[in-house]
């Protein structure tokens, strides 16, 4: 999925102004940086522009504090928000789960191959089940059980994981836990979850039985920053298949793991490559 390994990232929002997209390719060719993928956006709705440059400096060597500094300057004359992200970074991760590992068993492959830029510092969860497979990749598991008695004492135990590792991306790969609107607050704009999307949208024990029960024809997942709204977080990526009479509950249940493991996968590699704005409670998505 990841594809920056060997370019620089610069992504930027403003407000809608002319000459929004001449400040930004201006400035790189004459750091003489060649732009390899340029991606823009205006919200005529919004008065909003969003950009977006992966560029390989031509030069020998690179200053990124210089590069940083010299382009605020022309930045600040737009009012434009950026932020530039390294060849190679590798995003401090924290991957929260409860007892289904396909979400996680599928990130763990991605990060074992290099296919998604993590560095994960641990695995948290409320059940002790998975801790096999974090231990077969030699990744800290911190089992932290939780009743709504002790919800929270168990959340404060997980910001001081996400603090001691400095993890800059939560994951939640079916973490089923209900988290509070202080710890929403906290990670907001930097904790990822997944969930299916099936519609109608069955709720409660059993959605993919409710879903069979009422001959449903298309089965879903959906990835999504967090807020204090259970599953209506900004939307970064969809996934959806259609099914028929031929599919039983199992079969849904199947289908709808492999959604949400590629979905969650996507939103992820969108997130770490810098292509999610956020602005006014939704997301510009520049997807590859």
């Amino acid at each position: 999925m990841s594809r920056m390994s060997d370019t620089w990232i610069l992504a930027a929002q403003c407000p809608s102004r002319l000459g929004t997209v001449d400040v930004v390719t201006r400035f790189l060719k004459e750091q003489q940086c060649y732009i390899t993928e340029l991606n823009s956006f205006d919200d005529r709705l919004g008065g909003r522009f969003f950009i977006r440059a992966e560029f390989r400096p031509e030069q020998d060597e690179f200053h990124e504090e210089r590069f940083h500094t010299d382009f605020s300057a022309r930045a600040s004359e737009f009012d434009m928000q950026f932020e530039l992200t390294a060849p190679g970074k590798r995003t401090g991760t924290v991957i929260m789960v409860s007892k289904a590992d396909h979400c996680l068993n599928d990130l763990l492959y991605r990060y074992r191959t290099g296919q998604l830029p993590l560095d994960i510092k641990a695995v948290i969860s409320n059940h002790p089940d998975l801790e096999p497979l974090a231990a077969w990749h030699d990744l800290p598991y911190h089992y932290l059980p939780i009743t709504p008695e002790t919800k929270l004492q168990q959340e404060a135990q997980v910001r001081e994981i996400i603090a001691d590792t400095d993890a800059e991306l939560v994951v939640l790969a079916r973490y089923m836990q209900v988290l509070s609107p202080s710890m929403c607050e906290l990670l907001a704009g930097r904790a990822i979850n997944i969930h299916h999307s099936l519609l109608p949208g069955f709720k409660g024990a059993k959605p993919y039985h409710q879903a069979y029960e009422k001959g449903v024809k298309l089965v879903g997942a959906t990835a999504h920053y967090i807020n204090n709204d259970l599953d209506e977080g900004p939307i970064i990526a969809q996934g959806v298949e259609p099914v028929d009479h031929t599919h039983y509950p199992e079969d849904l249940v199947a289908k709808g793991r492999d959604i949400e493991c590629l979905t969650l996968a996507r939103a992820i590699s969108y997130h770490l490559e810098r292509r999610v704005f956020f602005y006014s409670g939704r997301t510009v998505v520049f997807g590859n």
